[in-house]
């Protein structure tokens, strides 16, 4: 398996690998990146779909990628996805998924159609004060020192990354910021998450800084994801001859491991209450889909909360994973992932409007109606000072394909679930639907004495709690997450947001996506590139374009100096004057006049260098003075005090 970049390769069809009528796969999950190694199988592998094999545990496709109309309780949602225009293998893939709406498209060409036509932006990233607009206005109002933080995270080598948490980098400066408000509460970081995925964030996304205040750089799906994603994969699979088995758990890969080679020799199934295997040989392809973000995952109802549940249970991926992590140390330590849920879980809930009397306070903040079918909020609406950090969103209505056109879903989440909230006084978790209810409608500014009955009968609320949902921000080494494929594996891979690939970022699609295109060009060694993360953090107009962004259009030259270091940008700039760098650096304006301070000339620039190294060497002796005299003092008391005793 490679990497390449640019349309040669992306529009070639490889030949058809060596041997792939011999072989079979079997596939652990549902899960895009299950999904998408099949879809590979079938597209470019070219393997006969009735030789493909897909477990899954539950009784539908998608995994985290869910939208379902629960009988009795209502509309569930447990997530979202947000999607970038440069998520190269999603859309490779995408452009080969039949439409299950338009006829002769793809997925891809619909999925474009439609942001074109509707592009994503917001027009209230925040509010505060019961629902008034907080006024971040675009701006990530972010000092100079915090900009140095942001930038020494970026150029850290990864090695030093390893284990450390993002308050090891980032202080109040960052942490206080519309930066990190924005940041936490879009991709729901939190502050003691890794410092190695932050950086690895900042450097995949450096290209659309700009767009992160307004969303801007987002684009969605015009259903909810499983519809949207899910079910036209899943057909696809299906006119294929794909073999599905749902309600079938995978509980263990056993492996024959000898120096130099790893086997996966037997699945262990549960399949309808009883234990079954499947003997495999080296022309048996095994896809491991190892660990969840949903797993033990649990759904509430307007009247009931979502339990609380961190035990990790057998037949799920956790324990899947800790069998398969015991037989090699290639396969990973899922102990790092899923040890605390207290530091990895956040609730979300699917609020669903039943009549127009919220409809109201939704348009005063989002300056949108709801049922035009076109973009909404536009990405969240967080709140900025809600004790649960809680945010909102609206998506395209309607979100389900039969959902009544007279109701609006709107997404909630909120990622401190222990912390009490601002009207109803309890933890997140605690609550019932009807009662998250309440604490959103009185963050939309509802009066309060409408909010009860308001949150009982004119919405349905469904809480979802998942206690490890972002178990794979925890700070890690390379090693704690499997390569895609471990040195030595003869005929299976991980995949998913706990196998290791370089460079992208997980709780994408793109990543699940992108582990399962590698498994497969890797197994079959089929002869086409598989899409580089895209390059914009080696792209200097990217970087240049960020800086100012990230510092709301200020350019370099009004940074906090003195007159040395205007002269060193004097310096530098004289010798780009008239070039096509400085071309470059106003159009990014990276300045956008020359300091104007009057210079001095190099004799006196040198005797106040001079005079300021002989003050730090002055500093440096008083310092050590002073240490000297601390200590001897200490020495003198303790031989007063002997001779007194």
């Amino acid at each position: 398996m490679y990497y390449s970049s640019g349309n040669y390769e992306a529009f070639a069809r490889p030949k058809k690998p060596e041997g792939v009528d011999h072989k079979s796969a079997y596939i652990v999950g549902t899960g895009l990146a299950a999904l998408s190694a099949a879809c590979y199988l079938v597209r470019d592998g070219q393997m006969k779909g009735k030789n493909i094999h897909i477990f899954e545990k539950d009784p539908i496709a998608g995994g985290a990628c869910d939208g379902w109309n629960v009988p009795g309780v209502g509309y569930v949602m447990r997530g979202g996805r947000e999607m970038d225009n440069h998520f190269e293998v999603m859309w490779d893939l995408f452009r080969s998924i039949p439409s299950i709406e338009t006829k002769g498209v793809s997925v891809l060409d619909e999925y474009y159609w439609l942001n074109k036509e509707d592009p994503n932006y917001s027009l209230c990233r925040a509010t505060e004060k019961r629902g008034q607009d907080a006024h971040t206005d675009g701006k990530f109002a972010i000092s100079d020192k915090a900009q140095m933080q942001i930038m020494k995270l970026f150029f850290t080598p990864d090695e030093e990354l390893y284990d450390k948490p993002i308050t090891d980098y980032f202080d109040d400066e960052v942490l206080n910021s519309n930066f990190w408000l924005y940041w936490r509460t879009m991709f729901a970081f939190e502050n003691w998450h890794s410092a190695l995925e932050m950086k690895r964030y900042i450097k995949r996304f450096i290209h659309h800084v700009g767009g992160l205040p307004d969303f801007t750089a987002l684009r969605f799906t015009r259903y909810n994801q499983y519809e949207s994603m899910i079910l036209p994969m899943v057909k696809y699979l299906e006119s294929f001859g794909v073999q599905f088995h749902f309600n079938t758990k995978v509980v263990n890969v056993e492996f024959d491991i000898k120096p130099g080679t790893k086997l996966a020799k037997r699945i262990e199934l549960l399949a309808d209450g009883e234990q079954r295997f499947v003997d495999l040989t080296e022309n048996d392809l095994v896809f491991i889909t190892n660990g969840g973000c949903v797993e033990g995952s649990t759904i509430g109802s307007q009247t009931e909360p979502a339990e609380f549940i961190t035990e990790i249970k057998p037949g799920g991926g956790w324990d899947m994973w800790r069998k398969i992590a015991a037989q090699d140390p290639a396969f990973g330590n899922p102990e790092k992932f899923c040890y605390d849920a207290e530091q990895t879980n956040w609730m979300s809930a699917t609020v669903t409007t039943l009549d127009q009397k919220v409809i109201p306070y939704i348009k005063a903040i989002c300056k949108r109606d709801p049922f035009t079918g076109k973009v909404v909020t536009g990405g969240i609406v967080t709140v900025k000072d809600s004790g649960w950090l809680l945010s909102w969103t609206i998506n395209r209505q309607p979100q389900f394909r039969e959902q009544p056109k007279d109701q609006c879903l709107v997404w909630v989440y909120s990622l401190f679930t222990d912390r009490p909230g601002d009207y109803v006084k309890k933890a997140m978790r605690d609550c019932t639907g009807e009662e998250i209810c309440q604490e959103w409608l009185y963050h939309l500014g509802v009066p309060e004495n409408e909010i009860k009955e308001l949150a009982r009968s004119s919405c349905n609320t469904v809480p979802v709690m998942m206690p490890y949902v972002t178990a794979f921000f925890m700070p890690r080494t390379d090693s704690d997450r499997p390569k895609v494929v471990p040195e030595g594996a003869v005929n299976f891979a991980f995949i998913g947001q706990f196998a290791e690939t370089a460079r992208d970022t997980i709780f994408t699609t793109e990543y699940s996506m992108r582990t399962g295109m590698e498994a497969v060009y890797t197994l079959l060694n089929v002869d086409r590139g598989v899409p580089e993360v895209w390059g914009s953090t080696y792209d200097v107009r990217d970087l240049l374009n960020a800086t100012i962004k990230l510092r709301d259009g200020k350019p370099l030259t009004d940074m906090s100096s003195n007159f040395i270091t205007d002269a060193v940008f004097r310096a530098v700039l004289g010798r780009l004057e008239g070039t096509d760098v400085e071309k470059l650096l106003k159009r990014y304006r990276v300045i956008d006049t020359l300091p104007t301070r009057e210079l001095p000339d190099a004799e006196t620039v040198k005797e106040t260098v001079k005079s300021a190294a002989q003050d730090i060497a002055n500093d440096r002796k008083k310092r050590i003075a002073a240490a000297a005299a601390a200590g001897a003092a200490i020495v003198i008391g303790a031989a007063k005090r002997r001779r007194r005793r």
